[in-house]
C-alpha cells in the first residue's frame, strides 16, 4: 500500500468563549470545554503515546499527530486506497501495547480488495515520524457503506480486539463462517490465539450490529461495548445498546433487539430509544476529576451528547445511574479518549454530511476541570 505524506492546512482556533462557560455534572462536578484542534475533517479516532502525543485519523484518509505542548498538528501519512464512502474510510486506530520499544501502529480502514469493497486492519511501524512496512493483520472484513463498525483496540490481554458491522448485511451477523457483526480476537499479528471460544476462529462474540465503542473496566477488566440499533430498513427505530462483552456469548442481532430476551441470546445492559447513535466508548481513569472514576463515557451522533455511565462499585455488570452531557453544544460526537494529563477529550463528526457544520468544525475538544 503506497503512503504519501501531503500538506494538511489545518485551522487552530483559541478555546476562549468556551472556557468561559463552565457545566455541571448532577453530582455539581463542575467543567469547562476547549477546542484542542479545529478545521478538521470526519476525525474518528483518538489515541495518545506514551509521551502524550495525540494520534488521531480523519475519515478521508489522513492520519495527523498532535505533539505535547503543540497546537498545531502534523500530518503523519495520506493513506492512498481508502475508499471514503459513506461510513466507511479511514477509521480505527490503535498502537501496540510495546508502542515505546516496536512503533507498530494500527489502522482499520476501507479499501478495495481484488475488486470488492472490503475493510481491513493493517499494521505500520512509525520510523522517523512517518509509516512504514505495512502488513495486513486481517486482510478482508465485509463492508458497506454504512455498519462498518471497525474500533480497534488492544486489551489487558495484549491482544487486538476489533469490532466489525454487519456491513447492511444482517444475517451475517449470526453467521459463523462470517467475520461481520461480530467482535473479534487476535494476536499482534493477526493470527489467532489459542484459548479463543471457537477453535480457530477469529471471532470473540457475535450478534451485533455496528459495533463502535469498546473499552475495558479499569479494575474488574470486563469488556463493555456501544452499539447502533435498527434504523428502520433492517428494524423498528432506536435500541441502541450498552453490552459487556463475555467470550462466545451471541448478543442477538438481528434475531432479537432493543430489550427482547431469548435464551442463548444476550440483551443488553442499557437500550436507548428513540436512538442516540453511540459512536465510541472509554473508561475514566485520570486523576483530573476524581468523581468520574471508573465511569464509563461515549458520544452520541444522532444523540449529539455524551454520556456518563456510573458504574456500581461492587458489582461493575450494574448499572447505578446515568447522564447526559453536553447536549446539543457541539452537535454530532464521535470518539472520547482520557488523557495522560486527566482531561477528557473528545471529536465531533459535523463535517460526514449529517449535520450542519459550525465554522470551525471538524474540532477536537478537551472537558477539563472549571477550577
Amino acid at each position: 500500500m503506497k503512503i504519501t505524506a501531503l500538506l494538511c492546512i489545518v485551522t487552530v482556533l483559541p478555546a476562549a468563549g468556551f472556557q468561559e462557560r463552565t457545566f455541571t455534572t448532577k453530582d455539581k462536578v463542575e467543567f469547562r470545554v476547549e477546542t484542542v484542534v479545529a478545521g478538521l475533517e470526519i476525525p474518528w479516532s483518538l489515541v495518545f503515546d506514551p509521551d502524550g502525543n495525540l494520534y488521531f485519523t480523519e475519515r478521508p484518509g489522513r492520519l495527523q499527530v498532535l505533539r505535547k505542548g503543540e497546537t498545531k498538528p502534523e500530518l503523519v501519512a495520506e493513506i492512498s486506497g481508502v475508499v471514503h464512502r459513506g461510513e466507511g474510510g479511514l477509521m480505527g486506530l490503535a498502537l501496540h501495547p510495546a508502542f515505546e520499544r516496536n512503533r507498530f501502529i494500527y489502522l482499520s480502514l476501507t479499501a478495495h480488495v481484488k475488486g470488492d469493497l472490503s475493510n481491513k486492519v493493517v499494521r505500520y511501524k512509525l520510523i522517523d515520524g512517518k509509516l512504514a512496512d505495512p502488513s495486513d493483520v486481517v486482510p478482508y472484513l465485509p463492508a458497506s457503506s454504512v455498519h462498518n463498525g471497525c474500533r480497534i483496540r488492544f486489551g489487558p490481554d495484549a491482544k487486538l480486539y476489533v469490532s466489525t458491522g454487519d456491513a447492511a448485511d444482517r444475517e451475517l451477523a449470526q453467521d459463523k463462517k462470517s467475520l461481520a457483526g461480530k467482535i473479534l480476537r487476535l494476536n499482534d499479528d493477526g493470527s489467532l490465539p489459542s484459548d479463543n471460544p471457537i477453535s480457530g476462529s477469529a471471532i470473540f462474540a457475535s450478534g451485533l450490529r455496528n459495533p463502535q465503542g469498546i473499552d475495558w473496566h479499569p479494575t474488574e477488566k470486563l469488556l463493555f461495548e456501544t452499539e447502533h440499533g435498527p434504523s428502520g430498513f433492517d428494524g423498528p427505530g432506536g435500541g441502541d445498546e450498552v453490552n459487556i462483552i463475555d467470550a462466545g456469548k451471541n448478543y442477538g442481532w438481528p434475531v432479537i433487539h432493543h430489550k427482547m430476551k431469548k435464551p442463548g441470546m444476550e440483551s443488553p445492559l442499557l437500550e436507548y430509544s428513540p436512538a442516540v447513535a453511540p459512536a465510541s466508548g472509554a473508561f475514566y481513569s485520570g486523576r483530573a476529576f476524581p468523581s468520574f472514576k471508573n465511569n464509563f463515557f461515549f458520544g452520541c451522533l444522532r444523540g449529539q451528547k455524551i454520556m456518563r455511565i456510573i458504574i456500581d462499585e461492587s458489582n461493575p455488570r450494574k448499572v447505578v445511574r446515568q447522564e447526559a452531557l453536553l447536549e446539543a453544544e457541539f452537535k454530532r460526537i464521535r470518539d472520547i479518549a482520557v488523557g495522560p494529563d486527566g482531561y477528557i477529550y473528545f471529536s465531533t463528526s459535523n463535517r460526514d454530511g449529517r449535520a450542519s457544520p459550525f465554522d470551525s468544525d471538524d474540532r477536537i475538544l478537551r472537558i477539563v476541570p472549571a477550577n
